[in-house]
């Protein structure tokens, strides 16, 4: 049975940072494509990053260039480093997982999510 397990969530100021962790069980992480997502109330849930079994990457163009994706197949760890977080990066944030993805901005397209994390960031 998969399972996804976030933290490293919290509270930081404007320009601050932050390193989410994922530690998934039940499955072979180099054959899984693993994604981060976020969401506020009211809103769907948006792709922020994935990771594909091939290692190449994606990211949506409010946090290219500030977050970055990256997996310990070691570990078993999924990651995603924030750096110069702004107000609008206040989300509960999700990894997901899935061995096959078309689409990975898609949430519907995953079929295992952990519990979610929060990150508030205050101006």
């Amino acid at each position: 049975q998969v399972q996804l397990v976030e933290s490293g969530g919290g509270s930081v100021q404007a320009g601050g940072s932050l390193r989410l962790s994922c530690a998934a069980s039940g499955y072979t992480a180099s054959r899984y494509a693993m994604a981060w997502f976020r969401q506020t109330p009211g809103k769907e849930r948006e792709g922020v990053a994935s990771i594909n079994s091939d290692t190449s990457t994606n990211y949506a163009d409010s946090v290219k260039g500030r977050f970055t994706i990256s997996q310990d197949y070691d570990k078993n760890t999924l990651y995603l480093q924030m750096n110069n977080l702004q107000p609008e990066d206040t989300a509960t944030y999700y990894c997901a997982g899935d061995p096959y993805i078309s689409e990975w901005w898609v949430a519907g397209e995953y079929r295992y999510w952990g519990q979610g994390t929060q990150v508030t960031v205050s101006s």
